[in-house]
C-alpha cells in the first residue's frame, strides 16, 4: 500500500533541492570561471578600495590619467598575449619601442635621412622585420625564444644609441604629439586610450574569431596535437612575434608623442609592466590559457594600482614601489590558486 506524503511536504522539499541543485550549478559556473573572476575580483576590490580611502581618485581628470598612463601598455600586451598564448616569451618589446619611436623622430628631423611624416610607417615596417627576425629564428632555427629576445633586447637598446648618438630628440611628428596628449578627447576620452582599445579589440577579434586565433590556443596548449591536426605551428609562432614587434613599435610611438621627445635610454620599464600586465590577468606563461579579456582586466588592475598607491599620503614615497610589487605578488597568488580550481573542475567534468 503506497502511504501519501503529507500535505504541504513535497513543495518545501522540491524548492530546497532546487535551490541546492541552483547553488551547486553556480559554484561549478564560479570554478569554471576561476581564471577571469579572480582577476575581476580584484579590479573591483583595487577601485572600490582607493575611491573609499581617497577624493581624488573618482574624479574626470584622475580617471583620464589612467587611461592615458596605460594605454601605450596595453598596445603591448596585446602582441604580448599572442606569444604567451604560444607559450613563447618576447623580452625585446622595451627596445623595439625605443628603437622605434628614436627612428619616427629621426626621419622627422632629417640630419642624415629625411622622411618627414613617412618616417611613422617606416619605423613600424623595421619593427615588423625585428619581429620577422625573432619568428624566424625562434620557428624556424630553433633558438628559444628567450634567448632569441634576449639578444634582440641589446641590439635594439644598441641601435636606439647609435641611431640618436646618444641623446635625446626632442622634436617629434605633430601627429604622434596630438595623439599623445591628454588634452586630445572624444566625448572626454583621452584619443590615446580610443587608440588602445581599438588594438585590443582587434586583438580580440583574431584570437576569439578567427582561424589563426584557434591555431594559437593549440599551439600553446599542445604543439605536438596541434601538427598531428596540420596546424603549421612554427608559422603560428613567427606571425605572433611579428605581432608583439608591431605593436611594441606602436607603443614606442605612442610614448614619443606623450613626452614630445624621443629618449634612447626611456622604456626600460616597458617590459616589465607589460607581461606584469598580462599574467596578472590570468594569461598563462605556459601557453593555451587565458585571452584578451584577461588582458583587460590585467591592464585595469595595473594601471588603478600603480595610480592608487601614488595617490595615498600617508605611504612614504620610497616604499611605495615595493609595496605595488607586494599587492601584485598577491594578485598572481590569487590567480594561480584560481587555475587550480579550475583545473579541479575542469577535470571532474
Amino acid at each position: 500500500m503506497v502511504q501519501e506524503m503529507p500535505q504541504g511536504v513535497g513543495a518545501p522539499l522540491v524548492d530546497h533541492v532546487t535551490q541546492r541543485s541552483g547553488k551547486q550549478a553556480a559554484l561549478n559556473w564560479a570554478s569554471r570561471n576561476a581564471r577571469l573572476l579572480a582577476p575581476l575580483v580584484t579590479l573591483i576590490s583595487m577601485f572600490i578600495f582607493f575611491s573609499l580611502v581617497t577624493d581624488v581618485f573618482l574624479t574626470t581628470q584622475n580617471l583620464q590619467n589612467i587611461v592615458t598612463q596605460i594605454a601605450p601598455i596595453a598596445v603591448a600586451a596585446t602582441g604580448v598575449t599572442f606569444v604567451l598564448l604560444c607559450a613563447e616569451i618576447d623580452l625585446s618589446i622595451a627596445s623595439v619601442a625605443t628603437f622605434t619611436g628614436v627612428l619616427a623622430a629621426w626621419f622627422w628631423v632629417g640630419d642624415t635621412v629625411s622622411l618627414g611624416a613617412w618616417g611613422i610607417p617606416v619605423a613600424i615596417l623595421i619593427a615588423a622585420a625585428i619581429g620577422m627576425l625573432n619568428g624566424y629564428l625562434v620557428a624556424f632555427v630553433g633558438i628559444p625564444s628567450f634567448m632569441m629576445t634576449l639578444a634582440m633586447l641589446t641590439i635594439g637598446r644598441g641601435m636606439s644609441i647609435f641611431v640618436s648618438e646618444g641623446k635625446p630628440i626632442f622634436e617629434v611628428p605633430p601627429v604622434l604629439k596630438q595623439l599623445g596628449s591628454v588634452s586630445s578627447q572624444i566625448f572626454g576620452i583621452p584619443v590615446i586610450g580610443l587608440f588602445a582599445l581599438v588594438v585590443l579589440l582587434l586583438g580580440e577579434f583574431v584570437l576569439s574569431y578567427t582561424k589563426f586565433g584557434r591555431y594559437v590556443y593549440m599551439t600553446g596548449a599542445n604543439r605536438e596535437a596541434a601538427e598531428m591536426s596540420g596546424v603549421n605551428t612554427r608559422q603560428v609562432v613567427m606571425l605572433s612575434l611579428v605581432i608583439s614587434a608591431v605593436t611594441a613599435g606602436l607603443t614606442g610611438l605612442l610614448f614619443i608623442g606623450r613626452l614630445s621627445s624621443a629618449n634612447p635610454s626611456a622604456g626600460d620599464d616597458i617590459l616589465i609592466s607589460t607581461i606584469a600586465a598580462v599574467v596578472l590577468g590570468g594569461t598563462s606563461l605556459f601557453g593555451g590559457e587565458g585571452g584578451m579579456r584577461n588582458t583587460i582586466l590585467g591592464l585595469l588592475i595595473f594601471g588603478i594600482l600603480s595610480n592608487g598607491l601614488n595617490l595615498l599620503p600617508n605611504i612614504p614615497i620610497t616604499f611605495k614601489l615595493a609595496l605595488q610589487g607586494i599587492v601584485l605578488l598577491a594578485a598572481l597568488l590569487l590567480n594561480v590558486f584560481a587555475l587550480r580550481i579550475e583545473r579541479v573542475q575542469t577535470r571532474s567534468e
